[in-house]
């Protein structure tokens, strides 16, 4: 191993996000890890009840605070050999600025090159369709130039930038994931024991709006093509990384070669919009299954004046599969995830565009 291989005993993990969507699924694999034995794991978040049971159930320590306590994070992170971040952590600049802090701090200190495994978005690759067209440039994760190429105004592109900065300085070694539409109910001990979100927020969102409105919509003529991805999928790709990072650092590329795109198949929203039709017919939601446009009215109560769901973003997920990754759900199991979505949205009576579920 080299010197700069994360391998301590006690290997020190700071995870930014144990309660959501994303960041629960992950940490559920690492709790299950063969060399869970070997890992302090230090949750931090801002539910100080959450974090109990974190601790009492699953010996997970915790620091309580938010993305804004910024001294706070760099000092955690000073300890950390390793930080895991899915906490709003595509957008959260300033959360991601203080772990870099944090883990240069650590370098400076020891020479050891920490890692940070950040959970981004393809929303980076996004166009600006407005659900007219479905033609767009199809982004591969192994191409180098093509990365970036990506354009500094992108969502996402400031925090990945950032770390990008970071990693080319050689003080930490950074791999940045980056899911699509992630979809599926998520289970494990951490959901069961109610830590953690077991809900996606885009397709949820669409379909709350759809009964709201009384029938599916989409974005124009909803043209646009997304990839997707399950949320069992896009947590073994967090796990495949981690593993290689740590155990065949070789071969798991960071920085610019570090961006591990999640997808396992492509779908139009215009089908999407129809499956949510079909699911609303089911539950006595809607009498049409065919979904019209959301008006320029609905668009602002619905999604905040964003047409974001209107975009088209295409990729090919090549670095995770080369290190082993094997998806497994399609896109039929995508459409087939439509109607026990829509049942459980209308079961929890959490119809509000603002409500978790």
């Amino acid at each position: 191993m080299t010197s700069t291989t994360v391998l301590n005993t006690p290997l020190h993990i700071l995870f930014l996000g144990a309660t959501g969507y994303i960041g629960g699924s992950v940490l559920d694999r690492i709790l299950q890890h063969p060399a869970r034995h070997s890992y302090e794991i230090i949750s931090y978040s801002r539910n100080e009840e959450k974090a109990k049971i974190l601790e009492e159930k699953f010996e997970v320590k915790s620091i309580i605070g938010t993305l804004d306590d910024s001294q706070k994070i760099e000092d955690a992170a000073a300890t950390a050999d390793v930080v895991i971040h899915t906490a709003d952590s595509a957008d959260h600049l300033g959360s991601a600025q203080a772990i870099l802090r944090g883990l240069k701090r650590k370098y400076e200190r020891n020479g050891q090159v920490p890692i940070y495994i950040h959970c981004s978005g393809t929303g980076v690759i996004a166009d600006d369709a407005k659900g007219q067209h479905g033609d767009h440039i199809v982004y591969d994760d192994t191409d180098v130039e093509q990365i970036k190429s990506i354009p500094e105004s992108a969502i996402h592109r400031n925090v990945d930038l950032t770390l990008l900065a970071a990693d080319t300085e050689g003080y930490v070694r950074t791999y940045i994931v980056l899911p699509s539409t992630i979809y599926g109910l998520a289970t494990g001990p951490i959901f069961d024991a109610k830590v953690a979100n077991p809900h996606s927020i885009q397709v949820p969102a669409l379909i709350k709006a759809s009964i709201d409105r009384g029938r599916a919509g989409v974005i124009g003529s909803g043209n646009n093509v997304w990839p997707h991805v399950h949320i069992n999928d896009i947590a073994n790709l967090f796990l495949v990384l981690f593993n290689n990072i740590l155990w065949e650092p070789e071969r798991a590329g960071h920085g610019w070669e570090g961006f591990y795109f999640g997808e396992n198949g492509s779908y139009k929203y215009s089908d999407l919009g129809e499956k949510i039709g079909e699911a609303l017919v089911k539950t006595g939601k809607a009498t049409e299954a065919t979904p019209t446009p959301f008006t320029k009215e609905e668009v602002d109560k619905y999604f905040g004046g964003s047409d974001y769901l209107g975009s088209n973003s295409l990729c090919k997920a090549k670095r995770g599969r080369a290190l082993g990754w094997k998806p497994k759900f399609t896109t039929d199991d995508f459409f087939g995830s439509i109607l026990p979505e829509t049942e459980a949205i209308i079961a929890s009576g959490k119809l509000g565009m603002g409500d978790k579920l």
